[in-house]
């Protein structure tokens, strides 16, 4: 079993966040719980992937076609740090 921890600024948050967000959000906590971040690889709709620049060394997951879960695994210890729930910008600048 994998432990979550949320980053105290996110956990003020997430009242915030849109309904379908925050189910999407439980059930990924639901599967980390269980299987870690090798079990989200697997469902493709999270489009689990390791992130560059300023967040290498972190990971993103999708919990929509905007939000994003930001979160990072430390090594030889079975949990996951939950940093940034963020809506995507996809507008072209």
């Amino acid at each position: 079993m994998w432990e979550i921890y949320e980053h105290q600024s996110l956990a003020a948050r997430l009242s915030r966040f849109p309904e379908d967000v925050l189910k999407r959000y439980e059930k990924w906590k639901d599967i980390v719980r269980i299987s870690g971040p090798r079990g989200l690889r697997m469902i493709k709709g999270f489009h689990d992937e390791a992130l560059k620049g300023q967040w290498q060394g972190y990971r993103s997951s999708r919990l929509g076609l905007q939000y994003r879960v930001i979160y990072g695994v430390e090594k030889y210890k079975l949990y996951v740090k939950v940093v940034e729930i963020t809506a995507h910008d996809y507008r072209r600048k």
